[in-house]
């Protein structure tokens, strides 16, 4: 795996994580802020035909 695949990887990862942080923290700027950035790494990935799993977001 070169490492672009998996810097994207390691983002999707990190903003999953960051989008389940600020729901369980109930506040609603930071779940916006994630999503943002899971839509953009899902979109980054898929453009560059990098399987990020099963659950896509």
């Amino acid at each position: 795996m070169g490492g672009f695949t998996e810097a994207v990887l390691e983002r999707v990862r990190a903003a999953r994580t960051a989008l389940s942080a600020a729901l369980e923290a109930e506040d609603a700027y930071e779940v916006a802020v994630a999503e943002d950035e899971l839509d953009d790494a899902l979109r980054v990935a898929r453009r560059h035909g990098i399987d990020v799993g099963a659950d896509e977001g």
